[in-house]
């Protein structure tokens, strides 16, 4: 029985059962729920700050330009070194940043500045982590697992976001901002344990090994040769650029000044939408090859539909009721983008190529944090909303038409570099 026609409990199981990708979905679970306790205490410590939505995009745009700048570099060293250290040093930078920033909300002295500098500086770091990760689940599972490894980790990230932000409520409003970001210094330590006890990559053959050293623009050459892989780019980079902004950078100035709520109301709607975003992960494992064109059409109706109702809601559970209908779609589609490029992306430009991919999240967040914000402050974050919902359902909609069946196709042969095409 192929690893597709298997029951998704099934392909659970067989996946949990190998040890080193079972210990790094259990670090991952735990490093991930106390990033998303600091996202939430973080964003709700701007808006103790500032009143202006712009202010929030700046945050972004320090995080973005450094990941911008370096994601292909950080991709490059995936491909050539020991993922695991990469991984490690990212995670014990991180544990500084976030002790740093506490001890900051701690003693009544954190700033806005304060907040923009560390941002630029986890920018850095996610630069190396992001396509490092990426390319090392794959490693973890047989060629024919990838597709329900990418979904398992995905309901394990998205299912941190149901638990960390609800803790972070609590802790906000028990013990203070603070202690959120100290509990995400802690969560570290879980996902260092893993990688330390994940095997080394195997050593290829004397042209693999040269392959993993060949140059960064590599990456750029093979997802312009795959129109499949450059659909998904370009699906994301839409949902980077009008969705992600509307439903994060803003979400503590909507619920602060439009549904005029608290930051325990805050942390429930975070954790409504970590519970969509966590069934809509589990979802891929069920999803069927051949109907992942029509999910990924409905996810997009699904999408543009949960922003517009956001933008004229005037209650908490219409709001709730939108953004876990907008998590489910989101997630589900973002699932099914990275597994499809996973999938199609040769093991030797792994790396890279998840590393393009990341560009289109990551690298864009900062400038559509500026965008999205900069036409909330002029226009109003309604109307603002009501805006992008209509672009991104329009655009995303004719990137998808540009797809076609191809994001149905199973993965072929990797394309010859002589076949490869050059880069603008």
């Amino acid at each position: 029985m192929s690893a597709e026609a298997k029951p998704f409990g099934g392909r659970t199981l067989e996946l949990l059962r190998a040890g080193p990708f079972r210990r790094y979905i259990i670090g991952s679970l735990i490093s991930d729920s106390g990033t998303w306790m600091q996202v939430m205490a973080q964003g709700w410590v701007m808006s103790t700050l500032t009143n202006k939505a712009i202010m929030l995009g700046l945050v972004n745009l320090a995080a973005g330009l450094p990941t911008l700048a370096l994601t292909m570099i950080g991709g490059s060293a995936a491909d050539r070194f020991d993922k695991r250290k990469i991984l490690i040093a990212t995670q014990i930078a991180q544990i500084a940043f976030a002790l740093a920033l506490g001890w900051l909300v701690f003693i009544g002295q954190i700033q806005i500045w304060h907040i923009i500098f560390f941002a630029a500086l986890l920018g850095v770091s996610i630069a190396f982590e992001m396509p490092a990760i990426s390319a090392l689940v794959p490693e973890l599972v047989n060629r024919e697992q990838i597709a329900s490894a990418v979904a398992l980790d995905r309901s394990v990230f998205h299912g941190s976001r149901l638990i960390g932000p609800s803790l972070a409520g609590l802790f906000v409003g028990w013990w203070g901002a603070a202690s959120a970001f100290f509990a995400n210094a802690f969560s570290f330590l879980a996902l260092i344990i893993a990688l330390i006890s994940l095997p080394r990559r195997p050593v290829g053959t004397k042209e693999e090994e040269e392959k993993r050293r060949s140059g960064i623009m590599d990456g750029f050459r093979y997802v312009r040769s795959d129109r499949t892989i450059l659909s998904m780019i370009m699906l994301i980079a839409l949902t980077t650029i009008f969705i992600f902004p509307t439903i994060s950078v803003m979400l503590p100035l909507y619920v602060r000044n439009v549904l005029q709520l608290g930051p325990d109301s805050m942390g429930w709607l975070m954790a409504t939408s970590g519970s969509g975003a966590f069934l809509g992960s589990l979802g891929l494992l069920s999803i069927a090859r051949e109907k992942r064109l029509k999910f990924m059409s409905g996810n997009v109706l699904a999408v543009a539909a949960g922003v517009f109702f956001m933008s004229r809601s005037h209650s908490f559970l219409l709001t709730a009721c939108s953004m876990g209908v907008l998590a489910i779609a989101l997630s589900m589609n973002f699932g099914l983008a990275n597994t499809i490029v996973q999938e199609h992306a040769p093991a030797h430009l792994r790396g890279r190529v998840s590393a393009v991919f990341g560009l289109s999240f990551f690298g864009l967040m900062p400038i559509a944090g500026l965008i999205v914000t900069g036409f909330s402050d002029l226009i109003g974050m309604r109307t603002a909303l009501a805006v992008a919902s209509v672009i991104y359902g329009i655009a995303a909609f004719y990137v998808l038409s540009l797809a076609g069946r191809h994001v149905c196709d199973r993965p072929v042969s990797p394309v010859p570099e002589s076949e490869l095409a050059p880069v603008a």
